[in-house]
Order: structure tokens, then sequence, then C-alpha cells
């Protein structure tokens, strides 16, 4: 599969199975995260891999009902940084978010690659997950990325989830977001 195949096959999709990820795979998505472009290659991120029990509990504990799905994942991956390991540019613009989701995409397109579900989330409770990991106080935990084999028991999903799984969202027509030469004038396709 190359790049653009993976890009165009990449779905979060929501129906993971318990088998567990093998090692080859998982320092697979490590390598994959870790050589991501960052600024000034600050390398940013802090990746907690989570397979093992009770961390996995734990993590899956911090996940509320509408992620309830998650909670059949073998591996969790806890995506954390702090503001000042990064760029801090004279502008306000804090780079370290940037830079971390530049990481976690190349993960995501190497685990589809590989047959993988990564599928990241924002809904989490994210004390509870630094606490169960460990991460340090001055971090924040960005995202949590729940990955494991494809399944086939969608019992965890609620009905909009179900409804919503088949088919990739519609994305925006191009000239709603894509510009060419100045802001609001349409990227022609």
């Amino acid at each position: 599969m190359d790049v653009a195949d993976a890009i165009r096959t990449r779905r979060a999709l929501r129906v993971p199975s318990d088998r567990p990820i093998d090692k080859e795979a998982t320092h697979s998505l490590i390598e994959a995260a870790r050589l991501a472009p960052s600024c000034f290659n600050n390398q940013p991120w802090c990746f907690v891999f989570v397979q093992g029990e009770p961390a996995l509990s734990s993590v899956k504990d911090a996940l509320p009902s509408g992620n309830n799905w998650a909670t059949r994942s073998p591996l969790i991956i806890a995506v954390a940084a702090r503001r000042d390991d990064d760029c801090k540019l004279s502008d306000g613009r804090d780079y370290f978010l940037f830079d971390c989701g530049l990481s976690v995409s190349q993960l995501i397109l190497r685990a589809v690659e590989l047959g993988l579900i990564a599928h990241p989330i924002a809904g989490y409770e994210p004390e509870a997950v630094k606490e169960a990991l460990g991460i340090p106080r001055d971090h924040v935990v960005i995202s949590l990325i729940v990955c494991g084999h494809h399944g086939d028991d969608d019992s965890l999903l609620s009905e909009k989830q179900k409804e919503i799984e088949p088919e990739r969202p519609e994305r925006d027509p191009i000239d709603e977001d894509f510009f060419l030469d100045s802001w609001g004038n349409p990227f022609a396709e």
C-alpha cells in the first residue's frame, strides 16, 4: 500500500477486536511516529503505549459512555507533550500541538498500512489518564489513539455510531476550505 492508498483507506472505525497487536506491529507504529518532522527537530511528543493491566483498564475507566466502543481495544496510545518543549513563535503560536499532530498522522497511516484501526479520540478524562499512566502534571494529554485489529461485534456502538460506521463521512467541497492566492478565492478543481 502506498501513502495515497493509506490516505484514501483511512477511517476512524469504532469496532476493534480484542485480539492483541504483536510486538513487531507496535514497533512499526513507534517508528512511524518517531520519524515525523518537528520544529527544529524538537520532537515534543511522548507516547504511552498502554497494553498491560492494570493500566489499560484504568485508561478505559477514563472514557465516557460515548466512547464505550473503545473498551474492547487491546491497545490505547496516550499522546502527551509539554508546551515548553517545542517552538513558541513571536505571534503566539505554540507549535507543540501541530508537531504532535504530524507524528500521530504518520502513526495512523502506518496502522492503516498494517491493516489496523487507529482512531484518535478527544473524549476522555485527561486528569484520570495522567494519574493512571504517571504522566507529569506539566504535560498535556493531547489525544488517545484507540488501536486494534478490525472486529465485527458492533454491540458496544450507539445506534448513531452504527448508522455512520459503514461509510466515510462526507468531506466539505474543495472550494469551501481551499483557496488560491487569497482567502475566499476558491481553488477550482
